[in-house]
């Protein structure tokens, strides 16, 4: 499957940031970017273009053609599966996991210049899975933040969760030693040990973000590491386990995002685009360039973009 559309220079800056620990060593011809997301390749061209191309690029691009939507209503999708079936295939779901008892894990905050990293893991209960179901969940990217604010204090009522939320301050320190997904690893490890410590599970699923043997390879100095995990792309959809993590994780950072708004006294815009610099430039201006290491994420290019901008 093939997927493609147009999109903006404030989608386009979202993309390479968020694609950043993704991308591909070599680059084809014109091209910005080119990244290996799961069992999808994502290639950004100069020209604006943005192509998903594999079994899952309906799932990969959702998101994305979400976001561009926002700023151009008109965007024209070209979808390859569309053309040839006229229908999309929904995503595979094996139904011996879908179905079981799961833990599962799945985070928030990485493509975000401002906020924390939230990772969270969920014990779900076959018995259940009616009631998530009946809440409507499934991956946060694809629900609103006011639907997620709305289930979200009746799901951690019923489901056992463990939540860690790696502030700026500490981020900084960490992307100094570590990149992206290595990090993204430890969290998830350290949420998972605390579940699997106290339930049993049929299935222990982390939504992929990195080929299994590289995962491992990160935790190789983690004294205690959780094994046997089923890796699952777009796992968010898959297993009800990783739908509730995400869910609980985007709740999470919107708060600690709703006491970072208070804290500065004004809205901070979200993702890595140039309402971010602008607003990041507006904040150096009134506090000083050390502002950034207590709210955003230095190793973001939006940090020598607002340096300029000042």
């Amino acid at each position: 499957m093939t997927i493609s559309f147009k999109v903006s220079e404030e989608t386009k800056e979202r993309l390479k940031d968020f694609y950043e620990d993704l991308k591909r060593d070599k680059t084809p011809a014109y091209a910005t970017f080119q990244a290996q997301d799961g069992d999808t390749v994502v290639t950004l061209y100069d020209s604006g273009k943005i192509v998903f191309q594999g079994r899952d690029a309906d799932l990969a691009s959702d998101f994305w053609i979400a976001t561009e939507k926002m700023i151009n209503q008109k965007l024209e999708v070209n979808n390859s599966e569309k053309k040839e079936k006229g229908k999309r295939n929904d995503p595979f779901i094996e139904p011996k996991i879908y179905y079981a008892t799961t833990i599962g894990s799945d985070e928030v905050g990485t493509g975000d210049f401002f906020g924390p990293i939230v990772v969270t893991g969920t014990f779900v209960k076959k018995e259940d899975i009616p009631f998530i179901e009946s809440l409507g969940i499934t991956d946060s990217k694809k629900m609103t933040d006011e639907k997620i604010k709305e289930v979200v204090p009746l799901l951690i009522q019923r489901i056992a969760y463990s939540t860690s939320i790696l502030t700026n301050q500490e981020y900084n320190i960490c992307s100094k030693k570590m990149n992206m997904n290595k990090i993204k690893a430890v969290l998830h490890n350290k949420v998972l040990l605390s579940l699997t410590q106290k339930y049993t599970a049929d299935f222990i699923v982390v939504d992929e973000f990195a080929k299994p043997y590289v995962y491992y390879s990160y935790l190789k100095e983690v004294p205690k590491v959780v094994r046997n995990i089923t890796f699952l792309t777009k796992g968010e959809t898959k297993c009800l386990s990783v739908a509730c993590a995400s869910v609980i994780s985007r709740y999470v950072f919107l708060k600690e995002y709703e006491k970072l708004e208070k804290k500065l006294g004004t809205l901070l815009p979200k993702g890595a685009g140039e309402k971010v610099d602008e607003k990041g430039a507006m904040l150096v201006q009134k506090y000083g360039i050390s502002i950034l290491e207590e709210i955003a994420k230095l190793n973001f290019k939006n940090t020598e973009k607002i340096k300029k901008i000042n």
